[in-house]
C-alpha cells in the first residue's frame, strides 16, 4: 500500500498551480476540507491536492465559486458508498468510481451542483474515502446516454426517481410471493426470475405504447 503524502500550503499550492493566497481563499470558503493539524503547521493531503484540482477544471468548465461550495459541500456530507448498497448486501451492480471531471464528462455540460445533489438524494451517488462513486454502471451509461440524447438531466432523474417508486412496488410484490410458498434463502435464486418478468413486461408494454396512434 502507497504511504500517504503529505504537503505543507506552499508546495501545496505549488503543486496545484494556484497561489497560497488562492489557496487560503479556497479554504476560508470551505471549498477543501480542514487540514491536519500539528502544533503550527497545517498539513494536506492528496485528496486536497485532487479537490483543488477538481475546482480548477470546474471553473474553466464555467461553474461559479458559488457552485462549486454548494457541490463541495454536498459530497463532503454525502452518504458513503456502503449507506447506498447496503454493507454486506447482496447486488447485480457494479459500482463506478468517478472524479468530478468524469462525471461532468458522462453528463455534457448538465452536472450542475442541483443536478448532482438530487442524484445523491436519489441514492445514485455516494463518496468512498476522496472518491465520487456511482451506485450502479448500467445505470450511469442509460442516465448517460439519455443526455447525450438531448434530454435534460433534471428530467432524467425526476424520471429515475417515479421508476424507484414503481420499481420498489416490483419488488415488494415479488418477494410477498415468493415468501409466501418459499424460504428467505430461496429469494436470491429466485432473483433472476423477478427481472425477466418485469424486462418482458416492459418490452411488451413499450410495444403497446409505441403501436398507439
Amino acid at each position: 500500500m502507497a504511504e500517504k503524502r503529505e504537503y505543507r500550503m506552499e508546495e501545496l499550492a505549488r503543486l496545484a498551480g494556484i497561489t497560497v493566497r488562492t489557496l487560503r481563499f479556497y479554504r476560508e470558503r470551505k471549498l477543501i476540507p480542514p487540514p491536519r493539524r500539528e502544533g503550527r503547521i497545517a498539513w494536506y493531503d492528496d485528496q486536497h491536492l485532487a479537490r483543488l484540482r477538481t475546482i480548477t477544471a470546474l471553473l474553466e468548465r464555467g461553474h461559479t465559486l458559488s457552485g462549486i461550495a454548494e457541490l463541495a459541500e454536498a459530497f463532503d456530507h454525502g452518504r458513503d458508498v456502503g449507506d447506498l448498497l447496503g454493507v454486506g448486501g447482496p447486488t447485480e451492480e457494479e459500482p463506478v468510481h468517478l472524479t468530478p471531471e468524469e462525471l461532468a464528462d458522462h453528463f455534457a455540460g448538465e452536472a450542475t451542483p442541483e443536478n448532482l445533489a438530487a442524484a445523491m438524494e436519489l441514492g445514485y451517488l455516494g463518496t468512498d474515502g476522496g472518491e465520487i462513486v456511482h451506485i450502479s454502471r448500467r445505470l450511469l451509461e442509460v442516465s448517460s446516454a439519455l443526455v447525450h440524447e438531448g434530454i435534460p438531466l433534471a428530467e432524467v432523474l425526476g424520471a429515475a426517481e417515479q421508476v424507484r417508486t414503481h420499481a420498489d412496488a416490483l419488488a415488494e410484490l415479488f418477494t410477498t410471493l415468493v415468501l409466501r410458498h418459499a424460504s428467505p434463502e430461496d429469494l436470491p435464486r429466485l432473483r433472476p426470475l423477478a427481472r425477466s418478468v418485469v424486462e418482458a413486461e416492459l418490452s411488451l408494454a413499450l410495444d403497446r405504447r409505441m403501436r398507439k396512434p
